[in-house]
């Protein structure tokens, strides 16, 4: 039997000693605004946002205003107008109208709080919320590789989730690439890997050493659920454990085909999930399935195709030694595609992570170089006081929301 790791009030203690141990990371405030703030760590930009989510969105909308609206335009007055999005075999020659469409269809299964974030992103980015809205939504139109490495299969006894984005980089998300550091007011802190505007989240991980990454799948025209992006999201700031992230994607209406791979690094456990509207299964460490007929002993691993087969052979040649560098190699193409947006390591068990994003001429993210972070570093980063100040967000909570913590 593997003997239990540290507690989780114990992660804190091993990331503070580790902080301690090492170099600071070279951090520069950009610009405050009411409790949050943007800062670049190591040329990294981080963005922090705390309270209510209404706050929490105007903060960020305050503090990455141009890349918001300069996204936004790319999006819908540039990228858009080169596509035909074909809905259950009907073709829409306007995208946004499209998107506007399955937005207004979901709203009714989507907790109102990221509406309200979504609101605030919009008043403090000086747009039209229904803009906003619908740029969060374009996820669920476009449909990675995943893996979660447990204990026996490491080197030192870690915990390694890594989440490969094939996106599309010709999309230019990745000039706006941001990590987001929430404390959102009653919930579990959490870092979503992700791009100036959005809320949702495709790849993240939280203060209870829970991450998450998704693979699409087909399905489109199945919109009556909660879209993936918000799903995710509401594992970064509610599940507490394997079983939680587990339990929101079991328990809530779902929309396309998905699949995602979730590790807890507290147990020492993952798996993979397949969440869609008629279809949900779990797939245990060490199981296979039939789209997955590859079983490797304390993991998980997730692909298609010609991919999955090279990831499978990767972890099972590296198996029992595997540590930070080699654990990112696994996700060297052609494990990566093309079409690779992002790179992400997470050191589930500690809270360490590594990041790549593809550069601006369009080369995949697993040929760029990574950025460290520690979440809990993270956190405890405060800004400079002496850095410009924006308007904070003035509106009052909700009744019932939790009030900002200050």
């Amino acid at each position: 039997m593997i003997a239990r790791p540290p507690g989780r009030a114990a992660w804190f203690c091993l990331a503070l000693f580790a902080a301690l141990g090492t170099a600071r990371a070279e951090t520069k405030t950009i610009a405050r605004c009411g409790a949050g703030f943007l800062e670049e760590v190591d040329g990294y930009r981080v963005l922090h946002v705390k309270g209510t989510h209404y706050e929490m969105g105007f903060q960020q909308g305050a503090l990455l205003r141009e890349d918001i609206r300069e996204n936004i335009h790319y999006l819908f007055d540039v990228k858009a107008k080169e596509l035909k999005v074909d809905v259950a075999g009907l073709s829409l020659l306007n995208p946004k109208r499209a998107i506007a469409g399955i937005a207004a269809r979901q709203r009714k299964f989507i907790p109102e709080r990221f509406f309200d974030e979504l609101q605030g992103v919009a008043d403090g980015a000086g747009l039209d919320v229904q803009d906003v809205i619908v740029a969060n939504f374009i996820p669920e139109l476009f449909h990675c590789s995943g893996f979660a490495l447990g204990r026996s299969t490491t080197k030192d006894g870690r915990v390694y989730h890594g989440r490969v984005l094939d996106y599309g980089c010709d999309w230019r998300l990745q000039e706006h690439a941001i990590l987001t550091v929430a404390e959102p007011a009653g919930r579990t802190p959490f870092v979503n890997v992700t791009y100036a505007g959005f809320v949702g989240s495709v790849t993240g991980m939280n203060a209870e050493k829970v991450s998450i990454g998704e693979m699409g799948g087909k399905g489109l025209g199945h919109w009556d659920g909660v879209p993936m992006s918000f799903l995710m999201r509401m594992v970064l700031e509610d599940a507490k454990s394997l079983d939680d992230a587990v339990a929101i994607f079991r328990d809530n209406p779902r929309t396309c085909e998905y699949y995602f791979v979730v590790a807890d690094g507290e147990t020492g456990k993952a798996v993979g999930m397949e969440a869609s509207w008629d279809v949900f299964s779990v797939i245990a460490m060490g199981e296979a399935h039939p789209k997955l007929p590859v079983a490797i002993a304390d993991a998980v691993v997730l692909s298609a195709g010609d991919r999955y087969t090279e990831l499978a052979r990767r972890v099972q040649e590296g198996r029992g030694g595997f540590d930070a560098d080699s654990a990112r190699k696994l996700m060297d193409r052609p494990v990566a595609m093309k079409s690779n947006l992002h790179n992400v390591l997470f050191e589930t068990d500690t809270g360490r992570f590594w990041v790549a994003n593809a550069d601006k001429e369009g080369r995949p993210a697993a040929d760029q170089p990574y950025h460290a972070f520690d979440l809990k570093s993270l956190m405890a980063d405060r800004a400079d006081e002496s850095a410009p100040s924006l308007q904070a967000p003035r509106r009052a909570a909700r009744a019932g929301e939790p009030a900002a913590v200050r």
